[in-house]
């Protein structure tokens, strides 16, 4: 893998949308894990970058048409899987999701 991903949480409202289009967190984050960052196309970052000091971020369309976002922490400690209404909740520094 190119991105360590640590703890991985998945929001309510992403699991109901993955349930919703019968797929799992799973797939995306082994994408993203892997370099595949889908529609962000950030697949030009150098191994340092990945490897330290930066969030990684991913998206991806469901097959419902939903769209799936993904990050992992600068540190690797923890990779998110959300709805991009619940980026606020998820990726601001006060999310309390985390702790």
């Amino acid at each position: 893998m190119m991105v360590e991903v640590g703890s991985i949480y998945t929001t309510p409202g992403a699991q109901e949308a993955l349930e919703t289009a019968e797929q799992t967190a799973d797939e995306f984050i082994l994408r993203h894990a892997n370099g595949d960052w889908g529609e962000l196309g950030t697949a030009t970052w150098r191994d340092r970058e990945l490897r330290e000091g930066f969030r990684i971020f991913s998206a991806y369309t469901l097959s419902t048409g939903v769209k799936l976002c993904i990050f992992t922490e600068d540190d690797r400690s923890v990779t998110a899987v959300y709805l991009p209404e619940e980026t606020l909740q998820v990726c601001s520094p006060t999310s309390t999701w985390r702790r």
